[in-house]
């Protein structure tokens, strides 16, 4: 309770405070009343859906645009005060060398002035708008992003082989089924020799996979598709009734999984077969750093495997491969992993420059990173999860192609 009388305050000290901007532009009761109706509402459905009223649900997507909708009004509010701060620091300091320099007037702070506000509400403009427009078209530009890696090591029969990951799915936030259904398309349409999913495949209840199963069972590969463990599918994240009810929702999670033809790899390993060379493909459970599930057990997922064999790993936490993996001199060629969504916000010029604010919490968080001589390819995900949009990460399917490197003279 105490926590939310802080919240409550503060958000309405910042209420009243970006209000200024407003109120130096026009002077017009409408905007007062329109403006305060419109932070209430939000504040008490933001309330609402964040305690009992939605006690021990599931997050849809009522909750998720309710948490949406507040980033979109909040977060520009923010800047605004930012602005108007900066120009009462300036007008404290005007009153402070009047009262200095002994003016007639004495202490005299001047009014605002309606530039400032003008300026502060222009760049508040700039969040707002993406943000709605993140929640509107953003979560569904699904985007293709190829990459080609070359290994000394690779098998010669799997010189060009192709490989589609898809991460992160989170079924229980879709709310447009035609957008879903073009996203399962692509990814058909790439026709790679095998299909990989990284994990979280719901947000906490395997029935939220019901409605689309039928859909993301349409997904083949020549090699067939193959699947993981992430943090949000073992249900870690929802109230349940007993122990009991929970290890059968995983138990479903798995048999959904293989009603649609995945191959689920639980801390184990197979082999992928071509001209009579093969690889390894090896999947292990969740293992995140921190509070994150650690149920990833590589040593035994390795067992059988050879140091000498060309090596897959799917894990679907990044700081999995950064603790562990990377330094592992079993050497582990290639790692697939996600998690992160690349915050669903961020700016991306693709080959020049990317940056969202997850990267303070991930040191790899999007893309192909590479350290001595192994590669991790972070997704930056398929769905979306809190913020039900995406603002410059896009959704993600990646295509890697192998490449054996040719060191012809």
């Amino acid at each position: 309770m105490l926590r939310w009388i802080i919240f409550i305050s503060i958000y309405l000290l910042i209420d009243i405070y970006a209000f200024q901007a407003f109120r130096t532009l026009g002077r017009n009761q409408w905007i007062q009343w329109v403006y305060f109706t419109m932070s209430l509402v939000l504040l008490g459905l933001f309330i609402y859906q964040l305690t009992g009223g939605t006690h021990g649900r599931p997050m849809t997507p009522t909750r998720m645009y309710t948490f949406g909708f507040f980033l979109t009004i909040f977060i520009p509010k923010l800047l605004i005060i930012l602005f108007l701060f900066g120009e009462d620091i300036g007008r404290f300091g005007v009153g402070v060398f009047s009262k200095i320099s002994g003016g007639d007037n004495g202490f005299y702070i001047p009014s605002r002035r309606k530039f400032f506000s003008t300026i502060a509400l222009g760049v508040a403009a700039i969040p707002f708008t993406s943000l709605l427009y993140g929640m509107y078209k953003g979560k569904y530009n699904y985007q293709v992003l190829n990459y080609i890696l070359e290994f000394d090591d690779l098998p010669e029969a799997f010189d060009g082989y192709t490989i589609t990951q898809i991460s992160d799915i989170h079924s229980g936030s879709f709310d447009n089924e035609e957008k879903v259904l073009y996203g399962i398309d692509l990814i058909n349409q790439q026709e790679s020799d095998v299909i990989l999913f990284t994990g979280d495949l719901v947000n906490n209840r395997s029935d939220e996979m019901l409605r689309w199963k039928s859909h993301f069972g349409t997904l083949k590969a020549k090699d067939g598709v193959y699947s993981i463990l992430g943090n949000h599918d073992y249900g870690d994240y929802y109230e349940w009734n007993s122990e009991q009810e929970k290890e059968q929702n995983l138990e479903d999670l798995k048999n959904l999984q293989k009603e649609m033809g995945w191959r689920l790899l639980l801390n184990e390993h197979t082999t992928l077969e071509k001209n009579g060379q093969a690889i390894k493909l090896i999947g292990v459970e969740n293992w995140g750093a921190g509070r994150f599930k650690k149920a990833g057990d590589l040593e035994k997922a390795y067992e059988g495997i050879s140091e000498n064999d060309f090596k897959i790993l799917m894990s679907h936490d990044p700081s999995h491969w950064q603790e562990h993996i990377k330094h592992d001199h079993r050497h582990f060629h290639l790692t697939l992993s996600g998690h992160t969504h690349g915050m669903q916000f961020g700016i991306e010029i693709p080959g020049w420059f990317k940056w969202s604010p997850v990267k303070y919490r991930y040191e790899n968080w999007a893309g192909i990173y590479e350290e001595f001589g192994r590669y991790i390819n972070v997704n930056r995900g398929f769905g979306f999860l809190g913020y039900p949009g995406r603002v410059g990460i896009w959704p993600e399917v990646s295509v890697i192609q192998l490449k054996k490197r040719r060191n012809d003279a």
